[in-house]
């Protein structure tokens, strides 16, 4: 039976039929006849998480283990803006997270009435469309109550995906279960197509001297299941053809070489200018690979984005290119590649004065390209070669190795900071990561919706989740959850503070340095003895080892966590050490 307030039995239906399958539910009185809806639907699997901060990095870990749609519902007043941190983390890295706020009469907002603010429109630009769905009195505003929620379900994915905000006031009394089944609602559908072959894209391509293409943070379902068909054919030509300068936030390439020390090897030499560039994806860690990128004054600069919002990453954009996906660009330019000819690969376009060939002879590539390569190699041998005294780096670097022993399949989820920047050092293959705001909260709760959608869909995988003692202790409500098995798997890298205040220069002579790096003496032991976490620690470079190798191996039903103490100073010199080689 289903609760009798008919907005929410409108959006329950809609929910389902705009394929939202999941839902993250928190406490409350107000939102309780959203979540017994919703418990009550068979076509809805429900994750409850009690700590509202920590639902909404949930759902999106959910969202990015399912690529789906996941809704987190909670009650109103404060509950609601608890959720900001994780719909800003949605926007920017455009995942389909639908908020879900269950809402006061609209009579009492304002009026000192408990947890009772203005909801509607509450994340303001952080949220792609946000509604408030009318009680229903009479059939115009069932009407309204359904194109409202059709409107913010369609914003989920138009174009590019982003979170939408649903308010849902709901009048006393609320604990009416009394309805058998839900409404037959009206589906509202959109269709739009895009233009895949470009043709004066890869004419430009193909002309470049020196192209150069550059993957930011991204995720693609395609890569992952043809990277070694005919998608991972043409990833190999493009990455034959010009340079591809990429990080481990993306999965376009199997094998991620470490930019950042190469750049360092690079320094200023003009030869390794591109003089055309294609940037696809979001966010990319390297702050060196940015200030590079905004050095090739003069190149032309082709943004490649599922969407029409422009970010103009290296300060030169020339045009913002729409396309449904990297996958179908990549697929384009091998596609013209083979065939060299408009009149062949599009027929259509040869009495449009395009005809003739998609390039001519060109070899300034290949030199740009090897020149590249050799480098490349270079940065991959170094980093292969240094080995890090006891640290942070050094801990990462075993990680990484050990793991890529492993036979069984795992997931990898990175914390921001230093963390992140380590991967990015020796991490070969794609992790997640929350760049899409670079906030140190909600990193663990992510890994938790991620391995515990895993373990619902009977997935045996691992998820391993590497990420600072200030993230760890920021977010340690993520493991406040029914939802936890022996699939997770946590290492935290604790220093004592904010590593990364060490690289600051300037920063050692304020009195206030202390404060600003938030130091600390807090184990993790206590949490995970309260949490029913295995827990392992290590003071030493043996000690660490162990501690990993444990970490990989161990059948358990239980999550376990290595705490691994660090010198911060020391963590500052062996990284510093490292990209000061030549």
């Amino acid at each position: 039976m289903y609760s009798n307030k008919e907005n929410v039995n409108i959006l329950t239906s809609l929910l389902v039929k705009h394929e939202v399958y999941q839902a993250v539910v928190c406490p409350g009185s107000r939102n309780a006849p959203i979540v017994h809806n919703l418990n009550e639907c068979p076509d809805i699997t429900c994750y409850p998480v009690t700590d509202e901060r920590s639902a909404g990095f949930f759902a999106i870990g959910l969202i990015q283990a399912s690529q789906m749609p996941v809704a987190v519902c909670v009650t109103s007043g404060s509950a609601m803006l608890n959720l900001a941190p994780a719909v800003a983390e949605a926007k920017y890295q455009q995942l389909p997270l639908v908020v879900i706020t269950a809402d006061r009469p609209q009579a009492w907002v304002d009026q000192l009435d408990g947890q009772t603010i203005p909801q509607q429109g509450a994340f303001g630009s952080l949220v792609r469309r946000s509604v408030s769905l009318p009680e229903p009195h009479d059939e115009e505003s069932r009407w309204l109550c359904n194109r409202l929620a059709n409107e913010a379900l369609l914003d989920l994915a138009f174009f590019t995906m982003g979170p939408v905000h649903i308010n849902v006031p709901i009048s006393e009394p609320l604990f009416d279960f009394t309805v058998s089944r839900l409404p037959e609602e009206r589906l509202i559908e959109r269709h739009y197509y895009k233009e895949e072959k470009d043709i004066l894209l890869a004419r430009d391509f193909f002309e470049a001297e020196h192209p150069m293409i550059v993957l930011g943070q991204e995720y693609s379902e395609w890569a992952e299941e043809d990277g070694d068909g005919e998608y991972g054919d043409a990833m190999a030509f493009i990455a034959d053809y010009g340079v591809v300068l990429s990080e481990c936030l993306n999965n376009h390439l199997d094998h991620h070489v470490p930019t950042e020390k190469a750049l360092t090897l690079v320094g200023d030499d003009p030869d390794y200018m591109p003089d055309y560039i294609l940037y696809v994806g979001g966010h990319v860690v390297s702050k060196r690979l940015r200030n590079f990128l905004r050095k090739a004054e003069g190149a032309k600069v082709v943004m490649v984005n599922e969407g029409e919002a422009i970010h103009d990453v290296t300060m030169q954009m020339d045009e913002l290119k729409v396309m449904d996906s990297f996958n179908a660009l990549v697929n384009t330019l091998y596609f013209f590649y083979q065939n060299n000819s408009i009149s062949v690969a599009c027929p259509g376009l040869a009495n449009k004065g395009l005809d003739g060939p998609i390039f001519h002879e060109n070899q300034g590539h290949v030199a740009f390209h090897n020149r590249w390569q050799q480098v490349l190699n270079k940065a991959e041998q170094m980093t292969d070669d240094y080995e890090p005294a006891y640290s942070q780096m050094a801990t990462v670097r075993y990680f990484e190795q050990q793991l890529y022993d492993m036979e069984y399949d795992f997931h990898v989820h990175y914390g921001n900071s230093s963390p992140i920047r380590l991967a990015n050092i020796y991490a070969a293959h794609h992790v997640w990561c929350n760049r899409g705001v670079n906030g140190i909260e909600g990193t663990l709760s992510t890994a938790v919706g991620f391995a515990a959608y895993l373990w619902e869909s009977g997935i045996e995988d691992k998820v391993f989740c590497v990420l600072g003692d200030l993230s760890f202790f920021y977010d340690q409500n993520a493991l406040w959850n029914s939802n936890l098995d022996g699939n997770l798997r946590i290492i935290v890298l604790n220093n004592g503070g904010g590593g990364i205040f060490q690289t600051l220069p300037g920063l050692e002579q304020s009195d206030a340095r202390n404060m600003v790096a938030a130091c600390h003496d807090t184990s993790a032991q206590g949490i995970c003895t309260q949490c029913d976490i295995g827990y392992l620690k290590a003071h030493n470079m043996k000690e660490m080892q162990e501690g990993i190798v444990m970490l990989l191996t161990e059948e358990t039903t239980r999550p376990m966590l290595l705490e691994v103490f660090t010198d911060p100073v020391a963590d500052n010199e062996v990284l510093q050490l490292f990209f000061s080689m030549k």
